[in-house]
């Protein structure tokens, strides 16, 4: 286990975990583990109420990464101005598809979906498979601007919403 990995990421430091969205380093501590010694990230999401334990030499290899870059968040906010772009493949594999793109942890995938599932107050109305997938993404996406932003969840979630307002209705 290289020392290099270990200065990556620090204690207090928000991080994104693919499967969970942004969480912050709480410590590093060592444990044994089925009698081997592992050094691992003591993670807390505090909004879910969840505490993860990732080893440190697995961190970068399952996706784990610092937050993202303001460059990316300005990326993802013009990703959100777009055209929604709805394939019209079956639901299910939409849903697989949206699922992996919110689980993949990348801010530009996480904001396509948002896109895309976003209607307007005069469109139809969203499944609840759809609004789901919806509310998860958008979750993420604001997590991850207030984080890099050093605001709260409620600035950035009104900044998204802007942006999904303004841009121009999706042809239904």
């Amino acid at each position: 286990m290289s020392k290099a990995k270990k200065s990556e990421f620090r204690p207090n430091e928000y991080v994104v975990y693919p499967a969970h969205g942004v969480g912050q380093i709480v410590s590093i501590e060592d444990q044994e583990i089925a009698g081997i010694k592992l050094e691992l990230f003591v993670i807390s999401f505090e909004k879910d109420k969840m505490t993860l334990r990732v080893p440190v030499h697995k961190a970068t290899e399952i996706g784990m990464r610092s937050l993202s870059s303001p460059d990316v968040v300005s990326q993802a906010m013009k990703t959100l101005k777009g055209k929604a772009k709805v394939k019209k493949a079956m639901w299910s594999r939409r849903a697989q598809e949206y699922e992996q793109k919110i689980n993949s942890g990348d801010l530009i995938a996480i904001a396509e979906v948002v896109r895309d599932l976003h209607r307007a107050d005069d469109q139809r109305e969203q499944s609840y498979s759809e609004r789901q997938l919806y509310e998860a993404a958008l979750e993420r996406l604001t997590r991850e601007i207030a984080a890099t932003s050093g605001g709260d969840e409620l600035a950035a979630a009104k900044q998204v919403d802007e942006v999904l307002t303004s841009r121009a209705p999706a042809a239904a």
